[in-house]
């Protein structure tokens, strides 16, 4: 028995004491240590602040619906009667929807005449009209935030030219010029159309 405990259980207790500190410990320490040191912004959230006030973060979407602002990727996380909108973080997710859903259907047609009704019958990009799996997408393509500028400047008394410069200020381009696709925060852009963004 003393040559187990000795030769078998210590040295595994030992092993594991040790691999707790190092790994539930001293790694998730020193990785939070050099994150908020390099990427600050980006270890807190990348929240936005403005006056003193956080009004969201970069990396989740918002409802927006008046036309003076862009309008982004329909959401599906959350969405309630009392939370029509969606874009909840405690219930991230897509709707789970299938291509015959009925209800897929219905949303979309709604979703279709609603952005008809405020921007006029030119082809809509389909990240306006669907949600995606997360529901908390912050951005929208190029073609997405094109199709509004008309509307936006519109209800600003602002050019198109204007409205433009802006949206291809707050456009990210692929990483490397090839890995992933090119986005517009949604976000960023109407607190930047509000003369909020620093």
């Amino acid at each position: 028995m003393r040559t187990f405990l000795r030769h078998q259980l210590w040295p595994a207790v030992a092993s594991l004491a040790i691999l707790t500190l190092i790994t539930g410990f001293i790694y998730p320490a020193a990785v939070t240590a050099v994150a908020q040191a390099v990427f600050p912004n980006q270890a807190n959230g990348s929240y936005i602040v403005v006056n003193g006030t956080t009004v969201g973060s970069s990396l989740i979407g918002q409802a927006f619906s008046d036309p003076k602002y862009f309008w982004g990727r329909p959401s599906a996380a959350g969405v309630t009667a009392s939370n029509p909108a969606g874009y909840d973080s405690t219930s991230s997710g897509g709707s789970n929807l299938g291509p015959t859903s009925k209800a897929l259907i219905d949303a979309v047609t709604q979703r279709v005449d609603a952005l008809r009704a405020a921007n006029g019958n030119a082809p809509i990009p389909v990240d306006l009209v669907t949600t995606s799996a997360s529901g908390l997408d912050p951005a929208i393509s190029p073609d997405a935030a094109e199709y509004q500028v008309a509307r936006v400047a519109q209800a600003r008394g602002m050019t198109v030219d204007q409205v433009r410069a802006l949206v291809a200020k707050h456009t990210s381009q692929p990483i490397l010029g090839f890995l992933g696709a090119a986005t517009v925060n949604v976000l960023e852009l109407n607190l930047d159309l509000d003369g909020l963004l620093r």
